[in-house]
């Protein structure tokens, strides 16, 4: 009985996946349609910012985004490598992140892998940070999880960071699938 009702669920099967291939060959409207015209926008350039936390600490780095245009659901890339430094308190930190935008005017999500030195000690660890993008200014807040807890650094663990980045390269990269105006041949 199991294997009698086994056999017909695998006919079934067959038989829909069947008739949808020999729809599509039949009928075009039931093909996916193709995307005609696909942009997407690569900006690099540097950026420079202040994050406050605990110290005041000064940013300067470079930051690469990558955009694919689309009216609705158009997402943001971005990539960045910074270093810091508290002047009053002589720390500096590397900061490696990543974030991505994933609507037009949502909030960034991303992360940050850091390294802080004291000139003494060393401490490694990772920043899972939210924000709002503006233009070129960059709201960011997140909270640094730092390794060897056992001596104190005077870095910042809980942070607000503003930044603005400077676009030097702007490359516009548009990918036609099909013309948008097609003319007519004539007889």
């Amino acid at each position: 009985m199991l294997r009698k009702g086994l056999s017909s669920i695998v006919v079934l099967i067959a038989f829909s996946a069947f008739s949808q291939f020999s729809l599509n060959a039949v009928h075009s409207n039931f093909l996916p349609k193709k995307k005609w015209l696909n942009v997407s926008v690569t900006k690099t350039g540097p950026y420079f910012g202040y994050q406050r936390g605990k110290y005041n600490v000064g940013e300067l780095g470079v930051e690469g985004q990558y955009k694919q245009i689309k009216l609705s659901k158009s997402i943001t890339h971005a990539g960045q490598v910074g270093f810091n430094y508290n002047f009053t308190r002589n720390v500096l930190g590397c900061d490696l992140g990543y974030w991505v935008k994933p609507s037009r005017l949502g909030l960034t999500y991303g992360a940050r892998l850091v390294f802080r030195t004291d000139f003494d000690r060393n401490k490694m660890g990772l920043a899972p940070v939210i924000g709002y993008k503006l233009y070129g200014f960059h709201l960011q807040t997140g909270y640094y999880f730092l390794s060897n807890s056992s001596y104190s650094m005077e870095t910042n663990t809980f942070f607000v960071s503003l930044r603005f980045t400077l676009i030097n390269n702007r490359d516009v990269d548009v990918d036609k699938k099909r013309p948008l105006f097609e003319r007519k041949k004539s007889k």
